[in-house]
């Protein structure tokens, strides 16, 4: 028995196909489809689920010849309508007031008309009804919205910061260019609207959602929108004090002040320096790590002796071990 979906339902769209596709390459179109979407390829995917089913209703009616050709003939009769369960005083009357004015050449009112969609239909192919196929009426609905596609890329730490126009290549289909924002973080969604598949019945695209990897940096490490480095500093440096150098992301330097006693972790703060998205600009984040030298020179250890004497007999590890101890 046809249903309301044959007038409904694109099934040469739902398969990728033309009208005048031979049963040979109908066939070869639908086993490439069912093995992509059947559920035992995609557990748990319902929407892989859906589409198998969606694919079988489409092959099942265009590979039998005798339901194809009705399928072709009511599609013909009926392109460009939609039927409505009933129609009230003033408006378009429902299924049965479309078929009633063709067939009786009178519009009968839904008391007097006899007989049913199949019977009707029938009259017109030959009285044989519509074969296995079954279904009933259903509201038309809206058309059915595209699934959305999902793809990964990996960027560099800079192209993430900065930003930058890439080109995706589909495994079917011309090339996509991306613009990704400035700021993109690891493991951040991009989505891009109507890039994923096309309506079956010229509803709306889906999306495309692209999922970003950013490699780590050998020297800068994302915090927000600051940037962070370690910054070794030598021990003379940290004591005395001193202007030091310090790289920045685009590869220039700049100057910082180690002010005297300063401690390994200390952070300094270049301001304006990290990352830049609309949302505002980060800081560059120095901490500083004071660097021991493993080798010495006799005259070398000869100074640092002498500078041990000279220092109080303090132990820096009394507090520590008194808070321990607590």
């Amino acid at each position: 028995m046809a249903s309301q979906d044959w007038f409904d339902k694109d099934f040469y769209k739902i398969l990728g196909v033309s009208k005048d596709i031979s049963e040979a390459d109908l066939k070869k179109t639908y086993r490439k489809l069912a093995r992509q979407f059947h559920p035992d390829s995609n557990p748990g995917d319902a929407t892989a689920e859906a589409r198998f089913k969606e694919i079988s209703e489409a092959h099942s009616v265009l590979a039998d010849p005798e339901l194809r050709k009705e399928y072709d003939q009511i599609r013909a009769m009926g392109s460009g309508a939609r039927f409505s369960a009933g129609g009230r005083p003033g408006q378009p009357g429902g299924f049965e007031d479309v078929f009633g004015g063709m067939f009786t050449g009178a519009g009968a009112g839904r008391g007097q008309q006899s007989g049913s969609f199949e019977d009707l239909l029938g009259g017109m192919f030959g009285g044989g009804g519509f074969g296995t196929t079954s279904g009933g009426f259903r509201g038309a609905g809206g058309p059915t919205p595209g699934r959305d596609f999902t793809a990964t890329t990996t960027l560099d730490f800079f192209t993430a910061i900065n930003g930058e126009t890439i080109k995706l290549q589909p495994t079917s289909g011309k090339a996509i260019n991306v613009k990704v924002p400035a700021g993109v973080s690891d493991g951040q969604k991009i989505r891009l609207k109507g890039k994923g598949e096309p309506s079956p019945d010229g509803g709306t695209a889906g999306d495309l959602v692209l999922t970003v990897t950013v490699r780590k940096h050998p020297v800068f490490e994302r915090d927000g929108l600051n940037l962070r480095l370690d910054v070794p500093v030598t021990f003379v440096e940290a004591t005395l004090g001193a202007t030091i150098e310090v790289p920045t992301l685009g590869g220039e330097t700049v100057k910082l002040r180690v002010a005297p006693g300063t401690p390994s972790g200390r952070v300094l703060r270049v301001k304006g320096r990290g990352v830049t998205t609309a949302k505002g600009v980060g800081d560059l984040l120095a901490t500083v790590q004071v660097a021991v030298p493993s080798h010495l020179t006799s005259e070398a250890q000869g100074h640092l002796e002498a500078f041990a004497a000279a220092m109080p007999g303090e132990n820096p590890r009394t507090e520590l071990i008194e808070k321990a101890q607590h």
